[in-house]
């Protein structure tokens, strides 16, 4: 029962873990799916609103050149003045950067072959309109408003960006300047959470903006940034991953006007930080949870094994009690054959050896010892006389004899604990033939747990002592078995008990206690050793030695064999207790005190001393034989 709790404990742990595990992992997996697309959404959106209002300032620009192409294109099919175009390019430069953007610095062009700026700024000599990137620009456009690349302005030492226009008449060019100021705070607002870094770049990978405004103006097609700007340029709105030298970062892109890239930079570690913390949250519950299911399942065990633990010591206390009630009975059975001490007990350890070389279980073979332990019971209602008949049994006593098995087996079929000890009482003296009592059984219809009985208790009647005999020599007792192969015994268990006889060289199994019992009676007073001596001089089971002082008896007890001492307490010079004492130096002889004081406080301080029983004076013959009796056998 503890292997199995101790199974089920390790097993529900291990079940618990698994599933835990499992459970952990399935939702840490959705989550982090879940959270990381929640996350890169999250990213794409910031990153495309502000790239939203790049597009709508930028935009503005594009709408102020073609508006005010409109209006001078207007002026010169009507010949208009360079006066009048410079006076309407001068209003329209202040309204832009007043009402329109700050960053709008101004309108100029060439027109009509004359250059014209609207702040009235005046180009050095050699400075050739023709030659400069934003006519150069516009012409390639053919008509269409286009962004020019980025520049440093000479008067205001800022980077710059212009929107030209090629003009009808296919010679003029009109262009407008955008400080980069307000896109460059734009660009550093590209963040997500406040981690990352945004930059924008054109399709040459010049980097127009940037968070740091060191990085402005490098370019982004070579070096470590070269697989970004590659990724980036290929087109469309774009999130990707990609490992540089820092780390892992995830890039998300998205074009502006078709001509420029708005990009956000962010570390994976910055980018999944708080969906990092939920994981070991998560995980970290997991742990709590499962140390909790631990703690509460060691608890519980601990519980089960206390309450298993008492259960166990109940059902041993129980067993003992059992094994204690099965043995005084057998002692009872025996007690009424003085010359077979200990039989009950020997055929069942024979029944025992013989049902475990059968292949029987450890448990059936328990049982088998305690129906064996019993086979006789019903000895207990036939008359002591006839049982310790020292002579031939007459055909009558033999019947009385005859009606134990039944006797037996009605006294103890009650007991369901054991429900094969009346069967076993019943038929062990049936025989194989079928010529046995009490009801002439035959074969394999005698129960095979009497056949096996029957093979130890016929093997014991034959290896024990009798009054009339010794133990049958080895030989003798392996031909009788032998002979009753088939007659008496099951062939089979019988040839199972003659390889136990033939294993046994030294002729163990017998009994091996003498049938003469010593007993030495020591009393100051001749008259109670004589009464002794007359009680039990129908008794040739004991042999009595008598001597009158404790001296005598601790010198008789040093130089001979003897089984039990009577021993009286009230003697001079040396008393029972005093005696006692120095003989149990030496000796742990068995002891009963014989003595005329009937004080229940001697009696327990001779128990103290571990003497076995008390018999007070005068003792009728019947007491006394039945206490030696009882101490010795």
């Amino acid at each position: 029962m503890k292997n199995l709790s101790k199974k089920q404990y390790i097993t529900t742990l291990i079940v618990c873990f698994l599933a835990i595990t499992i459970l952990s992992f399935c939702t840490i997996q959705a989550f982090y799916k879940k959270a990381v697309s929640d996350t890169l959404s999250v990213g794409e959106s910031a990153l495309k609103q502000q790239m939203e209002q790049m597009d709508s300032y930028l935009s503005r620009g594009m709408d102020a050149v073609e508006l005010t192409a409109i209006t001078v294109e207007y002026m010169l099919r009507e010949n208009y003045s360079s006066d009048d175009i410079l006076n309407f390019l001068t209003e329209e430069s202040k309204y832009y950067k007043r009402d329109v953007d700050k960053s709008f610095t101004g309108i100029y062009g060439l027109f009509d072959g004359e250059y014209l700026d609207g702040i009235g700024w005046q180009p050095g000599k050699g400075y050739v309109p023709q030659d400069r990137e934003w006519y150069k620009a516009a012409v390639a456009a053919e008509g269409e408003p286009t962004f020019v690349q980025p520049y440093l302005d000479a008067q205001t030492n800022t980077v710059m960006v212009s929107i030209s226009q090629l003009l009808e008449d296919k010679e003029s060019v009109i262009s407008l300047d955008i400080d980069l100021g307000t896109l460059q705070e734009e660009t550093e607002a590209i963040k997500l959470n406040g981690h990352g870094y945004g930059f924008v770049c054109d399709k040459t990978g010049l980097v127009v903006t940037h968070s740091d405004d060191k990085s402005i103006g490098k370019d982004y097609s070579k070096g470590e940034m070269s697989p970004i700007y590659n990724k980036v340029v290929s087109g469309g709105d774009q999130i990707f991953t990609y490992k540089m030298k820092s780390g892992k970062v995830t890039v998300f892109s998205a074009p502006i006007m078709d001509e420029w890239y708005a990009v956000m930079v962010i570390n994976n570690d910055k980018l999944y930080q708080k969906v990092s913390r939920l994981i070991i949250y998560d995980v970290s519950l997991s742990i709590v949870l499962y140390i909790v299911i631990v703690i509460f399942c060691t608890m519980s065990r601990r519980i089960t094994m206390r309450t298993l633990n008492e259960l166990d010591e109940t059902n041993n206390e129980l067993i003992e009690i059992n094994d204690s009630v099965m043995q005084a009975l057998a002692k009872t059975i025996d007690a009424k054959d003085k010359y077979t001490k200990g039989h009950s007990v020997r055929v069942a350890n024979y029944s025992r050896e013989l049902a475990a070389r059968m292949g029987k279980s450890k448990k059936e073979q328990d049982e088998i010892y305690q129906v064996a332990l019993l086979h006789d019971m019903g000895k207990i209602r036939i008359p002591d006389a006839i049982i310790n008949k020292p002579g031939k049994l007459t055909e009558q006593e033999f019947s009385m004899i005859k009606l134990h098995p039944v006797t037996g087996y009605h006294i103890l079929k009650g007991i369901r604990r054991f429900k094969d000890l009346g069967i076993g009482a019943k038929y062990h003296h049936e025989h194989y033939d079928g010529t046995g009592y009490p009801s002439g059984l035959k074969g394999e219809n005698i129960p095979e747990i009497a056949r096996i009985i029957a093979v130890a208790d016929s093997y014991d009647a034959m290896a024990s002592n009798r009054s009339y005999r010794n133990a049958l020599p080895q030989e003798v007792v392996r031909g009788e078995i032998e002979k009753g192969k088939g007659t008496q015994f099951d062939p089979a268990i019988a040839d199972v008990m003659l390889q136990m006889i033939d294993e046994d060289k030294n002729y163990d199994m017998k009994q091996t206690d003498e049938l003469k019992r010593r007993i030495l009676v020591v009393d100051d007073q001749k008259m109670n050793l004589m009464l002794v001596k007359g009680i039990c001089k129908d008794e040739p089971m004991y042999e009595i030695f008598t001597l009158t002082s404790g001296q005598e008896a601790i010198d008789f007890i040093k130089d001979n064999e003897v089984d039990l001492l009577l021993l009286d307490i009230e003697m001079p010079e040396m008393d029972g207790f005093e005696t006692l004492s120095k003989i149990r130096e030496f000796s742990d002889i068995k002891v009963a005190f014989i003595t005329a004081t009937r004080d229940y406080d001697t009696i327990e301080k001779a128990r103290g001393l571990g003497v076995e029983d008390y018999i007070t004076k005068p003792f009728l013959p019947a007491v006394f034989l039945e206490t030696i009796h009882g101490i010795i056998d």
